[in-house]
């Protein structure tokens, strides 16, 4: 495999990760409620975020996509390269991304509606702009050995500082609670506008820290598929090892420091790194190596305008699209069957008009 080649095992993870934010979870809870107690269901519960502490599948989404982020890098890297162009030019590319995306986020969080007091500035699209941003630059910066030691120090650093530092504003409160959390406390600190709980966010400034490790996995991933000393056939194998001692260490790791989505704990950085690695491992064994790819275009349709599909869904309403053509036949139906065809429909029309875009050869392209 060229160094350089585009993975389509990448667009096609990307494409299978949007799909539940594209709707299928809503559709799988649908399903669930079908049956007796099926809202209160382990699969119905995990297609959701999970309150706290813990790790639903839902958790795993945004990691996952970022992780994909830090995998595209050694490979478009290597093709800025290739072109011609300079590495410090680099720079410039990344910059211009991480704005972007910031700047994305407030859109997609209502900036035009120009009521600025109360807009969220946090949001997930700035924090895959800064967090990519950031581990890009060390990418540039550093050989792989240094960056692997930078990643072990932010995630222990990180660790200390949530653990044994509680928010000065809320006392008595547990250091790790959502209330008491160092996180909490800087983004009520510095964060200008909402917070998404009030006094928290999710996506707050001193959080955004481990999450540069996310990427940073992503990015020796990269880096080690492009290597040429290691025979294709034992890449996944090796990434599978990896992911194993990653979900270990993140375990044993979650007994002090819990694994949480919300305060992108170090314990989550390991567990979701390892869902990530294997994931990658299995999509990159069956479609890059084995070469069984006509399944996967489907998938490869969404992955390939991942971020237009996560705006277009804010801007366009796929669900009264969905209504106009499949409300007659959801009136014939019980509530719980017609908010499945409902479901459906509105998944089918996101597709579409990705479809659309893949067939105009039209790629939203950050």
């Amino acid at each position: 495999m060229e160094g350089n080649k585009r993975l389509a095992s990448l667009d096609a993870l990307r494409g299978f990760d949007m799909l539940f934010i594209m709707g299928f979870s809503h559709l799988v809870r649908s399903i669930c409620n079908l049956f007796p107690d099926g809202a209160d269901c382990y699969l119905a519960k995990t297609m959701k975020h999970v309150p706290w502490d813990g790790l639903y599948h839902h958790d795993t989404i945004f990691p996952l996509f970022l992780f994909i982020a830090g995998i595209s890098f050694p490979f478009s890297y290597a093709k800025h390269l290739s072109n011609g162009k300079s590495r410090a030019s680099m720079y410039g590319k990344i910059l211009r991304r991480t704005v972007l995306l910031v700047l994305l986020g407030l859109v997609y969080n209502g900036f035009f509606k120009l009521d600025f007091d109360s807009l969220r500035v946090c949001s997930v699209l700035a924090r895959i702009g800064l967090a990519w941003g950031l581990a890009a630059v060390l990418f540039l910066q550093f050989s792989t050995r240094v960056r692997v030691w930078i990643s072990v120090l932010i995630l222990l650093g990180y660790w200390l500082l949530i653990c044994f530092i509680p928010a000065p504003d809320a006392a008595g409160a547990s250091a790790l609670s959502m209330e008491g959390n160092l996180v909490g406390y800087v983004d009520r600190l510095m964060t200008p506008g909402r917070l998404y709980y009030g006094n928290f966010d999710p996506e707050g400034l001193l959080s955004t820290l481990p999450a540069v490790v996310t990427a940073m996995l992503g990015m020796f991933t990269g880096e080690f598929v492009r290597r040429t000393d290691v025979p294709e056939r034992k890449k996944s194998g090796y990434m599978g090892l990896a992911a194993l001692v990653l979900l270990g260490v993140g375990l044993l790791w979650s007994l002090s420091f819990p694994i949480n989505k919300s305060l992108w704990s170090s314990s989550f950085v390991l567990v979701v790194g390892s869902y990530s690695l294997a994931m990658f491992a299995l999509f990159y064994e069956i479609i890059d190596v084995r070469g069984y790819q006509k399944w996967a275009f489907p998938f490869i349709v969404i992955g390939l305008n991942s971020v237009t599909i996560y705006l277009a869904q804010r801007i366009i309403p796929f669900d009264e699209i969905s209504g106009f053509f499949l409300n007659g036949a959801a009136s014939m139906l019980s509530e719980e069957w017609a908010k499945v065809l409902l479901d459906i429909g509105y998944l089918a029309i996101s597709w579409l008009f990705l479809y659309f875009l893949y067939r105009k050869k039209t790629f939203l392209k950050i």
